[in-house]
């Protein structure tokens, strides 16, 4: 995950990482640089979803879906990740919205002391159930958009998704909490990312993340839609142009990439060329940061209480929730982790190379083992030219 608005407009810097201390305990925005990186969870709370995204994770269709975890055991679950010191938990699905628990696993939460986010497509979201998401203590609701009108509608299966959606960002925000929007890139809606940045901005949220297509689930059947490299570094430069005139208008809206490390490259590259001084702070944080942090700073439970590198990993468990406690599974003696955590990473092809390693951590390995049957395959989302590699 790459801050772009905070890393490119100088809203952080290495000094505020060390003021604030590289540890988990520090704000929310400094802990992509701390040093101990425990965890965020992305806990899917269930697999059942109302819409039928064409890019899904998950694979989640509208049925009931045997052997979640209890309410009981999601409770003892929200615990154990407070007693690990998990920064924060993400409630997500499927539509977590349709678990009955779900406000109340988020309260629990919430009085342990815990930071909780609400990852929906929004279309369940109304002023009565804006109020009562508030009121479990949510911090912050990302609702996703694949585009604007009718290809939203269409990329998630369902009329009217579209202005469900707004409807539940304008609830969210009515009712005082922080709203973001999520749009997963790929060439089925490359031409609607200036309409995305617009509506955004148009709807004043908070925070607008773009992510990059990772081949799981459904997103692995639509992997001959994505970007080619060359017209994903071209949507990325794009964004990089959109932040700088956001804030030289003075628009507070933060905007992040999601899941592509090789944009943190670029990013730094971009600050190299146009603000030298400012491009040897950005490193370090960028150093800090790591790069590709599955396995690391991140983790995923599944609805049965599974432990995933990440939330595009589901085939590969490296433990389950229900046998033990989660400090159990994500402790270093865990060998089916060290694949994630070995620095370097071991990865064929020019990655082995590579000296912007220590930026990117090898990209994501869901996406390289997904494409080449090989999770020691180089990611094939990188779009850094062969002469930029060698020359780094």
């Amino acid at each position: 995950m790459l801050s772009v608005t905070r890393l490119l407009c100088g809203q952080v810097s290495s000094g505020d990482a060390l003021r604030y201390g590289r540890s988990s305990g520090g704000p929310a925005h400094l802990l992509h640089y701390a040093r101990e990186k425990k965890p965020v969870v992305v806990w899917n709370v269930t697999r059942r979803c109302n819409l039928h995204c064409a890019h899904c994770y998950s694979d989640s269709h509208d049925r009931d879906y045997p052997g979640e975890l209890t309410t009981d055991e999601g409770l003892r679950l929200l615990e154990d990740l407070r007693a690990f010191g998990v920064p924060t938990v993400l409630l997500s699905g499927g539509e977590p919205l349709l678990r009955p628990d779900v406000l109340e696993l988020a309260r629990a939460a919430r009085e342990l002391g815990l930071r909780t986010v609400l990852s929906t497509n929004g279309t369940r979201i109304d002023r009565s159930a804006a109020r009562e998401i508030a009121d479990a203590g949510f911090s912050y609701v990302g609702i996703s958009l694949d585009g604007v009108g009718a290809l939203h509608d269409k990329l998630r299966g369902k009329r009217g998704a579209f202005d469900a959606a707004v409807e539940g960002i304008r609830a969210v925000k009515g009712a005082g909490m922080r709203a973001g929007v999520r749009f997963t890139l790929h060439a089925l809606n490359r031409d609607q990312l200036g309409a995305v940045f617009e509506l955004a901005e148009r709807e004043r949220v908070d925070r607008l993340c773009v992510y990059h297509l990772a081949y799981a689930g459904r997103g692995g059947r639509i992997r001959r839609h994505d970007l080619t490299p060359a017209a994903s570094r071209a949507a990325v430069e794009e964004i990089f142009d959109r932040v700088e005139d956001l804030h030289r208008r003075g628009v507070g809206m933060e905007v992040l990439t999601v899941d592509n490390p090789v944009d943190h490259v670029l990013l730094l590259r971009r600050l190299r060329e146009r603000d030298p001084e400012r491009a040897a702070d950005v490193e370090r944080l960028l150093r800090w940061n790591g790069g590709n942090q599955s396995g690391i700073a991140i983790a995923c439970i599944d609805p049965e209480g599974k432990v995933h590198p990440d939330q595009f990993s589901w085939h590969r468990t490296v433990g389950d929730v229900r046998r033990q406690r989660f400090a159990e599974i994500w402790s270093d003696e865990n060998e089916l982790l060290r694949p994630y955590r070995r620095r370097p990473r071991e990865i064929r092809g020019r990655c082995r190379t590579c000296a912007w390693e220590p930026i990117c951590n090898g990209g994501l390995r869901a996406r390289a083992e997904s494409a080449y049957g090989d999770i020691t395959a180089p990611d094939p989302a990188c779009y850094l030219t062969e002469e930029e590699v060698a020359a780094a």
